[in-house]
């Protein structure tokens, strides 16, 4: 067998910030008392949740990027002005979902008009 051969569109600096806060110990312990709760029966496959880790957002370069205030882009999110100050500030983080949508509007920033536009239609 050949030597496999990892390739990511994210440069190594980029993979070891996305890991730099990785608790790998509790996410290994966490795994096991799963896969302990399914063999008792307490839990099916179903009910446990894979949580999937993405490249951390730097919310308020993403903001930047697009040329938006603090104030539109909490619209664009569905979330107070307060809330993506304190995401800047590092008093709080994003939840998932928010993490999540900052991720694809950076990869996409296309979304935020359409975004932009849905609140808009349901706001009428």
């Amino acid at each position: 067998m050949g030597d496999h051969v990892f390739k990511s569109k994210y440069s190594m600096e980029e993979i070891e910030r996305n890991f730099k806060d990785a608790d790998f110990f509790n996410g290994i312990r966490e795994g096991l008392e799963e896969a302990l709760a399914y063999e008792k029966g307490k839990a099916s496959a179903q009910t446990i949740a894979r949580k999937r880790s993405l490249p951390d957002v730097d919310v308020k370069a993403e903001r930047e990027s697009l040329d938006m205030t603090q104030k539109a882009f909490a619209n664009v999110l569905g979330v107070s002005k307060r809330t993506v100050e304190a995401w800047e500030t590092g008093r709080s983080t994003p939840s998932p979902t928010a993490k999540n949508l900052i991720y694809l509007i950076s990869q996409k920033p296309d979304l935020v008009l359409m975004l932009q536009e849905a609140r808009h239609d349901y706001s009428i």
